[in-house]
């Protein structure tokens, strides 16, 4: 008798691993491998389906990106020298493809999902959340979320997708591209721009327009921790649901555990974990169980592999 078909996914693979940057950067490369190990010394790899990651086509890129942009790092990255953005994302030789690589990973996981129904998937190297449609920001070059989303609907004739972001940076790259866009459902946990990059995310943006109240900003004090996480969590979970999305997004940044370099916030792993089982039971409920999790941010190596492959057993529970 054949076993069954796992539900859950994880893309891991040495393209993925290529993005991350040179010098002594926080987001280097070596984040890949700290997360694999911890995901393997668990046992977890023998419990999923394992992705081999995927290149994105230049259309791909330009669902989301301007022409304008695509180019600019396309040559950028022929020539290695310089940075993508005001000064957080270097360039070097083969970021383009690199960067290609995570989008295309993204939209390989999704296109998992949806191909086969009510399964789950986590890309660990993924959640470019701060890039915008015309410029690069925050070590984010391309931003696979809003490719995926641009995807879901074009590629899979979807409508309502909702956006949640518990990374300790507010997703301004998403938010500030659908803010008037009343399908994209958003809910995003963060740091209060007062202490943290970018600064945005202010509880009162709620979306504009037509998308009025279609947007949740959850803005939490430099120090928070899971007892914050647990008052909020409810409300953002509700907002979600309330609006019955056909498929969710959940970037799980791990810069958000304390002790990460960058940030001031001070959630365990315990709050992904919870993040990643209540999302997956709500897409349960709402009939799809389409969830796909994207790694984010993450400084710390060790948080970030416990994080993360906590966030897989939530997939695996739930």
């Amino acid at each position: 008798m054949s076993k069954p078909s796992p539900q859950t996914a994880v893309a891991l693979g040495e393209r993925l691993a290529r993005y991350g940057f040179p010098t002594g950067h926080p987001f280097g490369i070596d984040r890949h491998g700290a997360f694999q190990r911890e995901f393997e010394q668990r046992g977890l790899a023998a419990r999923v389906a394992l992705l081999e990651p995927a290149r994105a086509s230049e259309q791909e890129l330009l669902w989301f990106h301007t022409p304008e942009h695509v180019a600019f790092v396309r040559r950028s990255s022929e020539l290695g020298q310089g940075t993508l953005d005001g000064g957080d994302t270097p360039c070097f030789r083969g970021v383009f493809e690199a960067a290609s690589d995570v989008v295309g990973t993204s939209l390989a996981a999704a296109d998992w999902i949806m191909e086969r129904g009510h399964r789950r998937a986590f890309v660990p190297i993924a959640g470019l959340h701060h890039a915008a449609r015309d410029r690069a920001a925050g070590f984010c070059v391309f931003n696979d979320c809003a490719i995926v989303i641009e995807s879901l609907r074009r590629r899979h004739g979807l409508k309502r997708i909702a956006y949640v972001d518990i990374d300790a940076h507010h997703g301004d790259g998403v938010y500030y591209a659908y803010d008037e866009d009343p399908d994209i459902i958003i809910a995003d946990l963060h740091e209060s721009g007062e202490t943290l990059y970018p600064g945005t995310g202010s509880e009162t943006e709620r979306g504009k327009g037509a998308a009025q109240g279609t947007k949740l900003n959850v803005p939490l004090p430099a120090g928070a921790d899971d007892g914050h996480f647990g008052l909020v969590w409810p409300l953002m979970l509700e907002h979600v649901e309330r609006h019955a999305p056909e498929f969710i997004l959940l970037q799980c940044g791990a810069d958000s555990i304390g002790g990460d370099p960058l940030t001031n916030l001070r959630l365990t792993p315990a709050a992904h974990h919870r993040a990643a089982v209540d999302l997956a039971r709500l897409a349960g409920r709402l009939g799809h169980g389409r969830l796909l999790a994207l790694g984010g941010g993450g400084y710390e190596r060790g948080n970030l592999a416990r994080t993360w492959s906590a966030v897989v057993e939530g997939l695996l529970e739930a």
